[in-house]
């Protein structure tokens, strides 16, 4: 070690880690991480907090692990437990956050440091912060390590052998969000410094401690789902997963807007669904398959995993008398986009199933219902008419979409004139004439009828329609007009997740749109976006069952008490009434009240999207559309 040093610690980590003669080196961090579960003195925290550093930066880096980490992190854990007069003093109350964290990084991507960190004993440890003997920062950091060690199939039968690992973190996966609410961010005042501090680093106020909770508080939840989905995997674990008080929550757990990367819910209902035992459980508990086609129909990620339940359940002898009713119509929505996820060809995926499923109902005791058997009979009937079209001469097709364009014109025409219903009718006979291979022309009918039928009050219909738009479309799910139009449908049902996701894609749609009516003036955010977008955030938001719960919810004009930090809604930049396109039917619009008036108040601006969906007024056009 370098002589000329003044550090005045004997055995320092830092100056260890200057250490040039390598064997010299190798012997003083060994006795480093031998003796520091021992020592009581002063700083203890900043050679941890370097650990920790050093072990985000540098986690497949072995030097630590062959020299003693994990065995170190697991007693200064325990040390922790056991020793509340140590925890407290100076800043050792930080140390076990750290020591989990540490053990979480190191086993996040290499397998036999996993093995060695198990037969370091930090398992154990872990459970104990698990069981949640320090705070909810912990059980978190917690999770996420005994959720790395989970993945591997050389150190699962360890975690596995430890039984209430899966019952902590079933309940901590339904409860985390409540509990970091009433813990934390329901009351500033109560909050601890240190959690304040790991939060923000020490770099943010109140706002930026809220905001980061709201974010660690999905973590919480989703690495519990990640950590119980490594279970799933097997079947004898499923009957105690299966729940249905924990089945009917998966859907609802979607990491929000702050944890967007993360499957949660919906990946652990994929993994259950894999497996005759969790599919029996899953068809059986009601309202999930109706949330699978909700998902099944989004534009987010996460998508194909929903189609993937969809198929599993009506594939299954067992389930799919159960679920084909709801699964169909979503499943037929979807028949037309061609690659998704592992799916190179969802459409033929989605025929071969919906056709195992007639034939199982044909020899089975139960029969479909005339509406199912409708949604099939169609799908197949455009499926033989795309044979059909193949053999005809392009003269005849090209008479076939021009009839379509003329048919398309006059419904345009009658939606003009207020006959919205009979414009529907109109693009629907447009629809059956326009050949199958055109692709955009079908998108920008069924838009155009998705419209139809949001002024007419049916956003189920509207909803089917706008879907298959979107799936038509190339690039898939990405029609910034039929985005927005199932956005108001799904609002109109009260799905403000849904809802928001679509109203979120449409804005970034109109970013990158060279569509005059589409693309946003000056950057900003068109009010009615922003009105849909602002209240489908509160309504969505993370924590608004627990606030609902704990008494968050103060009075109808006190949003900050439910809904976050008024300060969320300041990256929508709101434009002026002059900046919203004008879409032709100001004659429509016969209410001359001044928006202006009430444009801040959030009752006031509810009020004025219903009317936008009621009038039709805001709804972008596409090319030749009314």
């Amino acid at each position: 070690m370098d002589k000329t040093t003044d550090c005045p610690y004997p055995g320092c980590f830092f100056c260890v880690m200057k250490e040039g003669n390598p064997s010299k080196r190798r012997a003083s961090i060994l006795k480093f991480f031998r003796e520091l579960p021992s020592q009581d003195d002063n700083g203890q925290v900043l050679p941890i907090s370097g650990l920790w550093n050093t072990a985000m930066a540098h986690p497949n880096d072995p030097e630590f692990i062959e020299l003693g980490i994990f065995e170190c992190m697991a007693a200064l854990i325990w040390k922790g437990l056991k020793n509340r007069r140590w925890l407290s003093h100076d800043q050792n109350i930080y140390i076990p956050y750290y020591a989990a964290h540490i053990i979480g990084s190191y086993t996040m991507n290499m397998e036999e440091f996993a093995e060695r960190a198990v037969r370091a004993g930090v398992i154990p440890p872990l459970i104990e912060l698990l069981r949640g003997r320090l705070t909810w920062v912990e059980q978190r950091v917690a999770l996420r390590a005994l959720g790395h060690l989970a993945t591997y199939a050389s150190t699962f039968p360890t975690v596995a052998s430890h039984d209430e690992i899966l019952e902590l973190s079933i309940q901590l996966a339904m409860s985390s969000l409540e509990i970091v609410y009433s813990h934390f961010y329901q009351d500033i005042d109560r909050r601890l410094s240190y959690h304040c501090d790991l939060l923000t680093r020490g770099m943010g106020g109140v706002e930026m401690e809220s905001r980061k909770a709201e974010e660690w508080a999905s973590q919480l939840q989703c690495w519990a789902l990640q950590l119980i989905n490594c279970f799933a995997f097997k079947p004898e674990f499923l009957p105690a997963i299966c729940k249905p008080e924990f089945l009917v929550k998966l859907p609802g757990m979607w990491g929000g807007l702050v944890n967007e990367n993360s499957p949660a819910g919906i990946g652990l209902l994929r993994t259950i669904c894999h497996h005759k035992i969790g599919r029996g459980a899953v068809a059986c508990c009601p309202g999930i398959v109706e949330a699978l086609c909700n998902i099944a129909r989004s534009s987010d990620d996460w998508q194909y995993m929903a189609i993937d339940c969809l198929l599993w359940l009506l594939r299954d002898p067992n389930t799919s008398h159960k679920v084909v009713d709801e699964a169909v119509p979503a499943l037929v929505d979807l028949s037309e986009i061609t690659a998704l996820g592992d799916h190179k060809k969802l459409g033929d995926s989605i025929i071969s199933a919906l056709e195992e499923c007639v034939q199982l109902q044909a020899t089975g005791p139960n029969s479909l219902n005339s509406r199912t058997k409708e949604h099939i009979d169609e799908l197949l009937s455009s499926r033989q008419r795309l044979k059909w079209e193949k053999n005809m001469p392009k003269e005849d097709l090209h008479i076939k979409q021009a009839a379509s364009l003329v048919v398309k014109l006059e419904g345009n025409s009658l939606f003009s004139s207020g006959d919205i219903a009979g414009a529907a009718s109109k693009y629907s006979e447009a629809l059956a004439l326009c050949p199958m291979r055109s692709k955009r022309e079908r998108a920008v009918l069924y838009s155009n009828r998705a419209q139809c039928y949001l002024l007419l009050q049916q956003p189920l219909a509207a909803i089917s329609d706008a879907t298959r738009a979107l799936g038509l479309h190339t690039p898939l799910n990405r029609h910034a007009k039929s985005l927005w139009r199932r956005a108001q449908a799904y609002d109109m049902l009260g799905l403000a997740k849904e809802s928001l996701l679509d109203a979120i894609l449409f804005i970034n749609e109109c970013s990158q749109s060279n569509d005059p009516d589409l693309s946003l003036r000056q950057n900003k955010v068109p009010d009615y976006a922003e009105r849909l977008v602002k209240k489908q955030m509160r309504a969505a938001w993370l924590f608004r069952e627990a606030a609902t719960k704990h008494g968050g919810v103060r009075g109808e004009g006190d949003t900050h008490a439910i809904y976050g930090q008024e300060s969320d809604d300041s990256e929508w930049e709101t434009a002026s009434e002059s900046d919203i396109a004008d879409d032709g039917r100001d004659e429509m619009d016969e209410d001359d009240e001044n928006e202006n008036e009430w444009k801040n108040e959030d009752e006031q601006k509810e009020k004025a999207l219903k009317k936008d969906i009621k009038r039709g007024k805001n709804l972008p056009l596409l090319e030749d559309e009314p």
